[in-house]
């Protein structure tokens, strides 16, 4: 699909942002080239580095008070990239609300929240003030596993029946679980693989953890909502020379791999078949009409796909949220609804290894329960 430049439309939101730290600068401020957005002010608790910020992104105003500029400016959106508080806690929540109170629109990077609970008192501030928030799981905008979601929603891949991935995590003891600065690294990375399963899979019912005690490697046992049953290696230990992550969705007779974030093999259902012990050659005796389909980037070409901002789904996450609300909807990839089952997924690797337990909607459960 051609990307639009800045430029290039015709209506823009004037836009705000929080936080003017290396993440941002280097990932989320560069894609505004391509999504509808007018700079109008950024802030950072570094007033030194604010102006900076402002000055090569073109901002009109900066401020080292988000009160200030809320006060100030008129903005349709504001953008949120900033980390966790003295205690461990990332500051979305508090920030996030702010900006909903004040009339704006809110994308707040991952991870979104310490809580579930928390989670639901941003659910609760947007539909109180009608204000829309996006949260930023880069995963579910990977091209490649936005490809892989394409081939299984078609009608001839069958309802999925399984899916597996692999996360190169290690999740820690369970004495070690109820201290957020301990837990902060494995927040900030255990929403990447699941969001990708829920974008997948769709809602998960039930998870089942089991920990390895020497790296902290794991395998979570996951019943979909669906039907579908998965799994998730939390592959600590592996070699840092190896690729970091796969995902396989096992269809009817079709499946799909997504290798190291860029590989994406669809293996479809043969349109022939050659009797068991017949077949004199390792091509199956299959019609080129039944061969595995491949895509890869070439790594060549000036595009914008060989770009990691598009690669790594920066760029779609801002664009997909940015144009939603120019059409005056709330994002359908990235939802405060996705953070609520994430965040719970989370609270329910806290609790003590080899136990299953429920997941529920946001309007459905406030804790967790044992299957």
């Amino acid at each position: 699909m051609p990307a639009t430049y800045n430029y290039e439309y015709s209506k823009k939101l004037r836009t705000g942002f929080i936080g003017c730290g290396g993440h941002a600068y280097r990932n989320i401020y560069p894609t505004f080239q391509y999504a509808p957005v007018n700079l109008v002010a950024v802030c950072d608790l570094d007033p030194v580095r604010a102006a900076d910020c402002a000055k090569i992104f073109g901002a009109e105003r900066h401020y080292s008070n988000h009160s200030e500029m809320l006060a100030r400016e008129e903005l349709d959106v504001v953008f949120i990239v900033t980390n966790v508080d003295e205690a461990g806690r990332p500051r979305y929540p508090t920030l996030a609300i702010d900006c909903m109170r004040a009339g704006t629109h809110v994308w707040i990077e991952k991870p979104p929240a310490s809580s579930s609970a928390e989670i639901r008192e941003m659910i609760n501030a947007s539909a109180k003030t009608k204000r829309h928030v996006g949260v930023g799981f880069k995963k579910m905008f990977f091209p490649a596993n936005r490809k892989a979601k394409e081939i299984i929603n078609r009608s001839e891949f069958g309802p999925i029946t399984s899916i597996t991935a692999r996360y190169p995590q290690s999740l820690p003891p369970f004495e070690a679980r109820s201290n957020l600065k301990k837990m902060i690294g494995f927040l900030d990375h255990i929403v990447h693989p699941h969001s990708v399963l829920r974008l997948i899979g769709g809602p998960i019912d039930c998870i089942y953890v089991n920990r390895n005690d020497l790296v902290g490697s794991a395998i979570a046992s996951i019943q979909f909502s669906s039907g579908a049953v998965g799994s998730l290696h939390l592959s600590s230990g592996q070699s840092p020379t190896s690729f970091l992550e796969r995902l396989e969705i096992i269809g009817q007779e079709e499946n799909v791999l997504v290798e190291n974030n860029v590989r994406v093999v669809h293996y479809r259902r043969p349109k022939e078949k050659v009797p068991y012990g017949r077949s004199s050659d390792y091509f199956g005796g299959f019609s080129d009409r039944s061969a595995p389909l491949f895509w890869e980037p070439e790594f060549s070409l000036g595009q914008l796909y060989n770009k990691g901002l598009f690669l790594l789904g920066y760029a779609p996450e801002v664009i997909h949220f940015t144009t939603r609300l120019l059409e005056e909807k709330g994002p359908e990839y990235g939802t405060l609804d996705d953070a609520f089952e994430l965040l719970q997924i989370y609270e329910a690797y806290l609790q003590p290894d080899q136990m299953a337990h429920r997941i529920g909607k946001p309007q459905e459960r406030d804790d967790l329960f044992v299957c």
